[in-house]
C-alpha cells in the first residue's frame, strides 16, 4: 500500500475535475486579455465580444465529443443503477446540450436525404442494400418486393411496403400500435408531464404547444393552462377520462411506415420546425426534454373517447416526414424559423382515419408519441422496452372479451 504520511489532498467533492479545467482555462484567458493593453484596448475588447456568434462545430469535431459525452453517460447510468450516483446526475448538462445542437445535424440530413435518393447501378445494388439489411437484421421476407435488385436506391429501401396479411390489426385492441418498434415508455399523463423514457420526462404543454383545439376560442390560455394542469384541459370528461401516453420508437431495420392508432378524426395539424438530434434510447435517457427540442408534427382529433394526438419526430437523418393525407406539410425546411409554430386545420375537410391505415413514412426511423384520453379502467397490453409491430394491441377496453379476462387474471393472481 501507498505510505498515508504525504501532506493531505485538498477534495471537491461536488465540482467534475473537466468544469475546475474550463474554468480556469477562462480565468487565465480573461487575465491574460485584460493585462495585455497593448493588443487590444478595453473598448475594443467590448466590440470583439459583441461580434462573437455561434457557429456550427466541424462533424469530425462534434461526433467526437458526443461520443466523449455518451462515454461518460454511460458510465454514470452504470453508477446510477448501482446506487452510486444520483440519477439526475446522468443527465446532459445544459451546455452539453448546446455543444450537440451546433452540430451542423439538419444539412447532414439534408445531405444523406441526396445520397439515399441516387439511383444505384443495378450491378450494385444487391451487394449495397444487402449490405444495410445484414447490418440493421431487414426482413426481406415479409416486404412486399423481395429482389433487392428491384429497389433503384436506399429511400425505396427504407420505405418499402410490406405483403399483405403480415400485419394483421388486433381486432379487440381499442389503441394499436402505429409501427414496428420498441416501447420507451407508455401509461398516464400526471401534472402536464410525460416519459421520455424511465426517469427522464418532458412537459405535455411544451410538446403540444397551447390548446387551441378545445372550446374557447382559437387559443385557450388560462390559470389551469400551465404545465401541471395542461393535462386537463385536453380532457372533454375528467370525472370518467384519464389522459394516456406511449411513446414507439423505430430502429434503422425495422419497418419505416406508420399507420393510424385507432378510429378517429383529425382536425388540426401543428409543425414544430426544431432541431434533429437523435432519439435513440440512449440519447433520450441523456438529455431531458428531447422531444421538445426536436422537429415534430402533431396531429389532434377526436375519438369515441374524447382527446386523441399522434406525433410524429423527426430525427437525425429524418428530417423527412411525409404525411399521405397532408400534402402541404414540408418538414427539414432551413428557411423556417425553430422558435414558432405552424398550424394548420382540416375544418374543411376533416380527415377521418381507420384502425391500421396508412399515415405516414419516416426516411429511415424516429419515434411516434401517442397521447389520447380514454376511460380510467382502460387495460394497457404492452411493457416498457417490448418490441411491437405495427396493428399490435396496446391498451384494451376492460369490457372487450380478451380485456376482461386480463383483468380476471390479474385479479385471480398466478396459479399453483
Amino acid at each position: 500500500m501507498a505510505s498515508s504520511s504525504s501532506s493531505p489532498r485538498i477534495k471537491f467533492p461536488h465540482v467534475k475535475r473537466y468544469k475546475l479545467f474550463i474554468f480556469w482555462s477562462a480565468i487565465i484567458l480573461a487575465f491574460t486579455v485584460f493585462f495585455d493593453t497593448n493588443i487590444m484596448a478595453q473598448s475594443s475588447f467590448k466590440q470583439y465580444l459583441r461580434s462573437l456568434r455561434w457557429t456550427p462545430l466541424p462533424v469530425g469535431v462534434g461526433l467526437a465529443l458526443i461520443a466523449f459525452q455518451q462515454y461518460r453517460h454511460t458510465r454514470k447510468r452504470e453508477a446510477a443503477r448501482l446506487g452510486q450516483v444520483d440519477p439526475c446526475d446522468c443527465l446532459a448538462d445544459e451546455w452539453e446540450v448546446e455543444a450537440y445542437k451546433l452540430l451542423p445535424l439538419r444539412q447532414f440530413s439534408k445531405a444523406w436525404g441526396w445520397v439515399n435518393a441516387l439511383e444505384l447501378p443495378e450491378w450494385s445494388r444487391k451487394s449495397v442494400l444487402g449490405l444495410y439489411v445484414r447490418t440493421f437484421g431487414c426482413n426481406m421476407a415479409e416486404a412486399e418486393v423481395e429482389d433487392l435488385n428491384k429497389y433503384r436506391c436506399l429511400s425505396e429501401l427504407f420505405r418499402r411496403s410490406l405483403k399483405e396479411g403480415v400485419r394483421p390489426v388486433d381486432p379487440t385492441a381499442a389503441v394499436v400500435s402505429p409501427a414496428d418498434g420498441r416501447i420507451l415508455s407508455f401509461g398516464t399523463v400526471n401534472c402536464g408531464t410525460m416519459d421520455q423514457v424511465k426517469g427522464v420526462s418532458y412537459s405535455l404543454r411544451k410538446f403540444l404547444g397551447p390548446n387551441c383545439w378545445s372550446e374557447g376560442g382559437p387559443m385557450v390560455v388560462a390559470k389551469r393552462d400551465d404545465d401541471d394542469c395542461f393535462h386537463r384541459t385536453c380532457l372533454s370528461d375528467e370525472e370518467n377520462n384519464a389522459l394516456y401516453q406511449c411513446v414507439v420508437y423505430l430502429a434503422p431495420g425495422d419497418y419505416h411506415r406508420f399507420h393510424s392508432c385507432a378510429d378517429w378524426k383529425v382536425s388540426f395539424r401543428r409543425h414544430f420546425p426544431g432541431e434533429l438530434l437523435s432519439v435513440n434510447p440512449s440519447i433520450a435517457a441523456w438529455i431531458r426534454d428531447l422531444f421538445v427540442l426536436n422537429e415534430r408534427v402533431s396531429y389532434v382529433g377526436k375519438w369515441k373517447h374524447g382527446f386523441f394526438s399522434m406525433t410524429a419526430v423527426g430525427a437525425t437523418n429524418v428530417g423527412s416526414v411525409q404525411v399521405y393525407f397532408d400534402k402541404d406539410l414540408k418538414t427539414n425546411d432551413t428557411i423556417r424559423s425553430k422558435n414558432v409554430f405552424h398550424d394548420q386545420h382540416f375544418d374543411d375537410r376533416l380527415v377521418e382515419l381507420t384502425r391500421g391505415g396508412a399515415f405516414g413514412e419516416f426516411n429511415l426511423g424516429s419515434t411516434i408519441v401517442i397521447v389520447f384520453e380514454a376511460p380510467k379502467d382502460i387495460v394497457p397490453c404492452v411493457e416498457v422496452g417490448q418490441k411491437v409491430r405495427m396493428g399490435q394491441a396496446l391498451f384494451r377496453l376492460p369490457h372487450s372479451y380478451v380485456g376482461m379476462a386480463m383483468n380476471e387474471n390479474q385479479h385471480r393472481g398466478p396459479q399453483r
